[in-house]
């Protein structure tokens, strides 16, 4: 499998000049840890984080070094340190030259890159413009929809997953994090909405593409005031069955 196959699209961003409380009231709404960075163009300048937030003076989080550890790491380290403590706007809080990949970068690839670097997510680059976002989470989805070891999805199932999610994409209720997967004609839904009408509706919108042959809905329901969640029907009743 490759990253197209399982990749979430649209992708949420922020641009750089977006205060830091702009963006992790995104993460906190869409219930995504992480935000590519674009500037006007659209070209992906950088990535935001959780990670990036521990370290904050706002909650008295800030690294305290030693003279010592300071003398040694130089005044350079402390000033990057302070205005990511301090820093008001993305730009200077976020990661610059993020790892990026392609459409057909494999899964292996993809989680050799993860662990060597230690990184969550890799933006999907097409050109120099974000076209999807490959997360840990998207990988466990496929874990979890398909259960073993897959081959290369036919081509059919590939435009199959296409044609979803270009059925759910052009409509408002459309799931955020939206991730399709499809094997033998078969549809695993996951992502969040907001309310359980678009739940339905997009299960409809699947059930409706031609050569859908069953739809399995992995889509979570999301608070968007409390942060609390809950799993689909089907994943519960799977989880009591077990």
């Amino acid at each position: 499998m490759r990253a197209h196959q399982i990749m979430t699209r649209p992708v949420i961003t922020v641009t750089p000049e977006a205060t830091i409380v702009e963006a992790a009231n995104i993460m906190l709404q869409k219930h995504v840890s992480g935000l590519p960075v674009v500037d006007a163009a659209g070209k992906l300048v950088g990535v935001v984080s959780e990670g990036d937030f521990i370290r904050r003076s706002e909650i008295g989080t800030q690294r305290k070094r030693g003279r010592w550890l300071r003398f040694i790491l130089g005044s350079g380290k402390s000033a990057s340190d302070f205005v990511h403590e301090h820093g008001r706007k993305v730009c200077e809080v976020m990661t610059e030259s993020p790892l990026t990949i392609t459409e057909d970068t494999a899964l292996e690839e993809i989680v050799e890159l993860m662990e060597k670097n230690n990184v969550k997510r890799l933006p999907v680059i097409r050109g120099d413009k974000v076209v999807g976002i490959v997360s840990r989470a998207n990988l466990l989805q496929a874990v979890a929809s398909l259960a073993r070891e897959v081959p290369d999805p036919t081509a059919d199932d590939d435009h199959i997953r296409n044609r979803v999610i270009d059925a759910m994409e052009k409509n408002d209720w459309c799931p955020f994090g939206l991730s399709v997967i499809v094997k033998d004609g078969i549809v695993h839904l996951s992502g969040v909405v907001t309310e359980e009408r678009a739940r339905q509706a997009a299960v409809v919108a699947a059930e409706t593409v031609e050569g859908v042959k069953e739809v399995h809905d992995h889509l979570c329901w999301v608070d968007t005031m409390s942060g609390m969640y809950l799993n689909s029907p089907e994943d519960d009743e799977l989880a009591k069955a077990s």
